[in-house]
């Protein structure tokens, strides 16, 4: 069966801001790669995977290739392993060179890069940092360089990446969500042409193919003797700083991606307009303070057209900066559709509270534990709950019941054991056949995640609620960094869904972000439940080891029906109203996620009395 060919490159309608971006890593590699991130469907893996065939050749005659690390990849199918068959056949231990071998000198591409496993990741960011892979396992020790430009993919709807890996990508371009009508006629016809007769396509535009291979071959060549005045060093100094990016990688990434379009360009040197066309792509994912739109820099990518752009014209993604969070869509809040609601009930905030305007609401320091380690079983924490479980024996012991059933439901599976294929030929000293295969050991700590569901709605205002549980939030979030676990924290209010705290390694202090959190409008729960159930099975996927414990601090205030709300694994309710007379219903709620029930002030009592 003859391979389809893959989709020319100068034939992409539009894009003009990823075009560029891609081809400054081809002038200099060690710009670093881009990471793209846009919606489904907007061209990021067809531009990516057309970029192979445009690579001008190397000083030795040949091509650079570009490897796909697919998602399910082993770590020996990234690395390189011991070489079966060589051993099998001729008994002779040899290196099996892996997919960082094959992309020296090249692109690496992964699509969906934020879904790709810790293990993963943590191998690439190694190999990234030194250009060497180290490969010490199965009785081999072999070291190869690999130097390569990263090319990833995502949609930031999926997930946040992992900020080491983020900052490792040189450029970032952020894609428009759609295009306009005119771009969408063109990108049809284009496809129309490639499917009905795709060598054809290709042959039409090979002679467009070969002239932009030529012209990057140029600009390589020029790359050398591009030179920058001072001022371009104190632009970039002075932009970066203002921009609150950590470390110099920008300011040395910015310097490259310049002199690369300046080599583009055909000029000698570096212009304003070469700082200006890159400066969104060098940011968008470093940045944390947000752009100035009266300082210096242009965010309109000026200068950055692409070849082969057809269509209408317009401007490309990436061409706007973002705060906090970058690509990752962090901060990002969500609004939440009028399908999360009860029936029937108004779309407006209930009661004066739900009125309100946002109120900021400082934390309130707490030396709470906020949970024992291994909180699993339902703790006693008011009088009323032991006489209630005294009298219903039946009913709470089928409640436990139903919490273990979620919990077994939830959690992964342990993952299968990986063959040892040195300890196995060791064993058998070269006699075939094999009476047993020998596996590695499994790896001891299971990473931990805290997921926290904080509800920021308008009613925790009162009696502090919210200050309250704002410090039962940065309780958890030390005791994660003692002991280097992660921690990732949603916000439920105002009729929305923000993240406070995207997931990642528990920082020191999270006070000053939780502080600046306000308070006010609907407490849109289900919605909070929905995405925090969508998450746990997304992060499980890439982790099948991670376990993760839910918190959903409320004051149970909502109107929202109960019924259906996915189960959470293990998780705990922790109910934030102090009143004598409850009017919320955090042990409902606790009840339908078939999780642990627990009083904020109880367990604020507690910590006390062991302090």
């Amino acid at each position: 069966m003859t391979a389809v060919p893959e989709f020319p490159f100068v034939a992409v309608v539009g894009q003009p801001a990823l075009k560029t971006a891609l081809l400054l890593n081809v002038i200099d590699p060690f710009i670093g790669g881009v990471l793209i991130s846009g919606p489904r469907g907007s061209a990021k893996s067809t531009l990516a995977r057309a970029l192979a065939a445009i690579l001008p050749e190397d000083a030795e005659g040949r091509r650079p290739s570009l490897v796909t690390l697919p998602l399910g990849a082993s770590e020996e199918r990234l690395t390189g392993s011991l070489d079966l068959q060589r051993v099998l056949a001729e008994g002779e231990a040899r290196f099996q060179p892996g997919l960082l071998a094959r992309a020296h000198g090249g692109l690496l591409y992964v699509d969906e890069v934020n879904l790709l496993p810790d293990a993963l990741v943590d191998l690439l960011l190694d190999v990234a940092a030194s250009g060497v892979n180290r490969v010490e396992r199965d009785g081999l020790s072999h070291a190869h360089p690999a130097r390569f430009s990263l090319i990833g993919t995502m949609n930031p709807d999926e997930g946040e990446l992992r900020p080491q890996l983020l900052d490792r990508f040189g450029l970032c371009v952020e894609q428009a969500a759609s295009p306009g009508v005119a771009e969408r006629v063109a990108i049809l016809r284009q496809r129309e042409a490639f499917d009905h007769d795709s060598r054809a396509f290709v042959d039409a535009h090979e002679a467009e193919q070969a002239a932009l291979t030529r012209r990057l071959a140029e600009a390589r060549e020029r790359l050398g003797g591009i030179t920058a005045e001072p001022w371009v060093y104190e632009h970039i100094a002075a932009r970066s700083e203002a921009a609150g990016v950590e470390g110099m990688r920008a300011d040395v990434t910015w310097h490259r991606a310049a002199r690369a379009h300046a080599a583009w360009r055909g000029a000698a040197r570096v212009e304003r307009e070469d700082l200006d066309a890159v400066e969104p792509w060098v940011l968008a994912h470093r940045r944390t303070v947000a752009p100035d739109d009266n300082g210096g820099g242009s965010d309109s990518g000026a200068g950055s057209n692409g070849p082969g752009e057809r269509g209408s014209g317009k401007n490309g993604p990436g061409e706007r900066e973002t705060g906090r969070g970058g690509a990752s869509g962090d901060d990002s809040r969500k609004p939440v559709s009028d399908d999360t609601r009860a029936p029937g009930a108004d779309a407006r905030p209930q009661g004066q509270w739900g009125a309100m305007p946002p109120v900021a609401q400082p934390s309130v320091a707490t030396p709470m534990p906020l949970l024992p380690e291994g909180a699993a079983a339902p703790a006693k924490t008011a009088t009323a709950s032991a006489a209630s479980s005294s009298r219903r024996p039946g009913r709470q012991a089928g409640r436990r019941r139903d919490r273990r059933l979620n919990r077994r439901q939830s959690e992964p599976a342990d993952p299968a054991p990986r063959p040892d294929w040195f300890a196995t030929l060791v064993e058998h000293r070269g006699r075939r056949p094999w009476r047993r295969l020998r596996y590695h050991r499994p790896r001891s700590g299971q990473p931990m995640l805290h997921l926290v569901l904080l509800d920021t709605s308008a009613s925790t205002l009162g009696r502090r609620l919210l200050g309250r549980a704002k410090g039962a939030v940065d309780a958890l979030a030390r005791r994660a960094y003692a002991a280097r676990e992660q921690i990732a924290v949603l916000g439920f209010g105002n009729d929305g869904i923000e993240t406070l705290q995207p997931r990642r390694r528990a920082p020191k202090n999270l006070l000053e972000r939780l502080d600046a959190v306000p308070g006010g409008g609907g407490t849109p729960l289900r919605a909070a439940v929905q995405q925090a159930a969508h998450l746990v099975r997304r992060w499980r996927r890439q982790d099948a080891g991670l376990q993760v414990r839910t918190y959903l601090i409320t004051d149970g205030r909502t109107r929202q029906p109960l019924g259906g709300l996915p189960p959470l694994g293990d998780c705990v309710v922790i109910d934030t109203e102090s009143a004598v007379v409850k009017r919320g219903r955090g042990r409902d709620i606790a009840r339908a996620l078939g999780a642990d029930y627990r009083l904020l002030a109880g367990l604020e009592t507690m910590a006390w009395a062991r302090t």
